[in-house]
């Protein structure tokens, strides 16, 4: 027994390593199994321990917006103004980005793709997000120029921007040269920049280039007006990582593949099942926590096999350069 006493029981480690542990597992275990073995593993979870990086991308995808504010105004508050870094999309509106902002102080990433933000709103929080260093606005088709003026001005610690679009998204809008523009202008010290698929010229992308000195990465896939010299890119900018405008690494498989299809499965048994089981709702809440009850409005995890039905998810990096996008043209 001697030799087992110098070993300490997990619930006795402290919150901050039991938050680090807790980070590896899947949102759901660490909102409504993880709260259930033992007091000391509640209120890691119930504590900022868990929440200084909180993402929600995958989760908010397949759900509504009532449900991606809940999960939020239960995360933010818990973080207590330590959160480091957000991830979510589709964030439904201007004052769920108002209410993340007043309550984490610390943050250094915000990752807001497919979110209906507009300029105004951008431009009453941007002043309290002077820590930011990276910031992915793809697909917000409601802000232009004037958010990321916003941005740029108050900002001064931005380096990396992802303001991607998908092609339908822009079908049809005038060019967009006032957003490089606007980059260039009040976001001098960017690094990593990804602009795929604005509708930009080679003025408003060559104007970047000469006032964003220590731009090391630029991503401008599916720009197909932008002309730039390679020897010009290699004299002026030897550093300098251009991707694009052409496509040369597509997948065979189309966009549409990705979309719903003839293929997809419905089981109606399981719609119907879920008309029976109304009543029994109510009693299934009692007795749930808040957290549990959150979740619950997700999505059953199960079931959900059995719906199959495929979205386009977007996602931009390097390591899907290409991704789903129709060829040069």
């Amino acid at each position: 027994m001697e030799d087992f006493a110098e070993f300490r029981s997990w619930e006795e480690l402290i919150p901050d390593a039991l938050g680090l542990i807790f980070r590896n597992l899947p949102l759901q275990e660490i909102l409504t199994v993880v709260p259930r073995v033992c007091k000391s593993w509640s209120r890691a979870v119930s504590g900022p321990y868990c929440w200084q990086e909180i993402e929600l991308d995958e989760w908010c995808r397949r759900v509504d917006s009532d449900q991606i504010e809940r999960m939020l105004n239960l995360l933010v508050r818990r973080s207590c103004g330590s959160c480091r870094r957000i991830a979510v999309s589709g964030l439904p509106n201007d004052s769920i980005l108002s209410f993340i902002v007043d309550h984490a102080g610390s943050l250094q990433s915000l990752e807001l793709p497919r979110s209906e933000v507009s300029d105004a709103g951008i431009e009453q929080i941007a002043g309290r997000l002077s820590n930011i260093t990276f910031l992915d606005i793809s697909s917000c088709k409601k802000i232009g120029a004037r958010a990321l003026k916003a941005f740029g001005v108050h900002c001064k610690s931005l380096i990396g921007l992802r303001r991607t679009m998908h092609p339908l998204e822009v079908a049809g809008k005038v060019c967009q040269d006032d957003e490089a523009r606007a980059i260039a202008v009040t976001m001098p010290k960017i690094r990593h920049l990804e602009l795929a698929y604005l509708l930009l010229t080679t003025q408003g992308v060559v104007e970047i280039l000469s006032r964003c000195a220590d731009l090391e990465f630029l991503d401008i896939r599916g720009c197909w007006d932008v002309k730039l010299d390679e020897k010009f890119l290699k004299e002026k900018h030897p550093r300098l990582k251009v991707l694009g405008p052409e496509i040369v690494d597509s997948y065979e498989r189309s966009f549409w593949d990705e979309c719903s299809d003839a293929s997809s499965e419905y089981s109606w048994e399981y719609m119907d099942d879920e008309e029976d089981d109304e009543d029994d709702d109510d009693d299934v809440y009692e007795d749930m926590s808040d957290e549990e009850i959150v979740w619950d409005d997700g999505v059953d995890e199960q079931n959900s096999e059995r719906l199959q039905v495929r979205f386009y998810g977007g996602g931009f990096n390097e390591a899907f350069a290409g991704f789903e996008w129709p060829l040069s043209p």
